[in-house]
Order: C-alpha cells, then structure tokens, then sequence
C-alpha cells in the first residue's frame, strides 16, 4: 500500500476547501477500505486520467506496456524508483526476498523485474509473498480506529491470477525454467512458521513489511529475526504513519526504535527503511 496525502483540504473532511486541514480530517477510506488523503481536485484527475488509460489501452497494439506509461501518474514512477534504490542494497547482500503484505502484488511484480534486470542468473534470490488475499485478518486496539478487518482484500481467487502474472514475468528472464517466486496465502502470523521450517535454508536479505496492522507485524518480526543477516533490509511501509499506528508500535516492541538507523525515501511519505546490524 502507498499513501501519497495532498495538504490540501477536502470537502469530504468537513472544512472549507479553499483552507488546509489536517491530515487526519482529509483521510477517506475508498475502495476496499484503501485510505485515500486526496484531495477533490486529485480526485477528479484521477477519474480522468483514469478513462483515458482505459479508452487508449486497445488502441496501443504490441507496445502497450511501454506506450502505457503516458498515464503513469508521478507517485506511481517515485513507487517504481523507491524500490530500485533499495533493490540496489541488497545486490551483495545473499537471501532470499519476502514481502508480507501483497495485495494486488504490483511490489512483488517490480522485485520480480529488477531481480530479472540486475540478478538474472542468481536462482536463489527468490521472492516470496505473504497475503491472506481478504484483507486483514484482524486488528487490534493498537491499531486506531481507522483499520477495519476486511480492508485492503483483493478478489476471490486473485492468489491465481497474481500466480499467473509473476510466472508471465518471469518468462522474460534467463533461467526462465526454475520458479523463483511463491506466495504464501493465509494470515502471516500464521503461516510464517510453516514458511520457515519449509525453507530452512532461507536467509532474508530483505524482508518488506506492508501488512499496516500491529499482530502479523509484530509476529513475523519476532520469527525472522533469526534469519537475518548483518546487512539485510527491514522494510516497513506505514512507519510514523498516524493511520496505522500499529506498525510502529510492532517495531518498537520487538527491535527498539533507538536501537535502529532509520532512513528513508524523499517521495514516500511513510515509508522507511534499516540495515540489520547497522
């Protein structure tokens, strides 16, 4: 999930919108319980932008990917560059990659692609994903008011469909023949022990944290510790995020906040990263 907030006032917050408001009095939820800070002008740019991606698509051809990118809107190209940089840290670092917190899997899609452009004969930097594919499987007190279990689900079935896409991807690639990516459906805190005794070899060289909510949070960073190595990359999607407080408050319990290096990336706003052992 990506939150990119305007400071812009919106109608629906309840204030006038020609004045700013706080973040907090903008923030809508949206499709699938998404939370959205846009503002009413975004709003109607994105309905636009958005029909014209759709009337232009056929009309493409063969060069549809490439020709697509005249609607890619600037927070989805800083989504795209974010993930390049930190790809960038882990070249040299040995592990696999896993991602908790998937949803339609876009992130894992651009792993997948920059694995291909820059480790495409390193068959065992292979990615995985975790998704209950629902939605959150539950929250807790930690988490605020706002997060709602159910919110963020993808479609029945779209586990196979994402399959599909990633095996897609993955043909483009050398050594096309050897799968190396694999998701992992069902609540993280749950199935992350299963995943590790399966993959007792795995070293984490990256582990992404976009699951927002305290408990798979909180559990699965208590698992991987482990596995870690000094140099691998902690992740985390919604940290300093006043919407999904239950993040921070995962990291702080189990690493520390004063314990790690924080960094993170001028265009996402909540968004932030750490070397293990730095």
């Amino acid at each position: 999930m990506s939150n990119n907030p305007s400071g812009a006032a919106s109608s629906e917050g309840g204030t006038d919108a020609s004045m700013p408001a706080s973040i907090e009095a903008v923030t809508h939820k949206i499709h699938n319980g998404e939370l959205s800070s846009r503002s009413q002008q975004e709003n109607a740019l994105d309905s636009r932008l958005f029909g014209l991606a759709q009337q232009l698509l056929p009309q493409y051809g063969g060069n549809w990917a490439i020709h697509g990118l005249v609607t890619m809107k600037r927070m989805a190209l800083s989504r795209v560059i974010y993930y390049h940089e930190l790809y960038q840290k882990i070249i040299d670092v040995p592990g696999v990659i896993c991602e908790f917190g998937v949803q339609w899997g876009a992130t894992l899609a651009l792993l997948q692609n920059l694995r291909g452009m820059y480790e495409p004969y390193n068959v065992s930097r292979k990615i995985f994903g975790f998704d209950t594919f629902e939605g959150f499987a539950s929250v807790d007190p930690k988490d605020g008011g706002l997060a709602k279990a159910g919110d963020y689900k993808s479609l029945p079935g779209y586990e196979q469909v994402l399959d599909e896409i990633l095996g897609i991807h993955e043909l483009y690639s050398p050594i096309s023949h050897i799968k190396k990516f694999e998701l992992i459906k069902g609540d993280a805190s749950l199935t992350i022990d299963k995943w590790m005794s399966d993959n007792p070899h795995a070293i984490v060289s990256m582990a992404i944290f976009d699951m927002d909510v305290y408990k798979p949070t909180k559990d699965v960073l208590e698992r991987i510790i482990p596995r870690l190595t000094r140099g691998s990359l902690l992740v985390f999607d919604e940290l300093n995020c006043q919407h999904f407080p239950g993040e921070t408050a995962a990291v702080q319990e189990v690493l520390g906040l004063n314990k790690l290096a924080l960094r993170r990336f001028p265009h996402q706003s909540y968004c932030s990263w750490a070397v293990f052992g730095e």
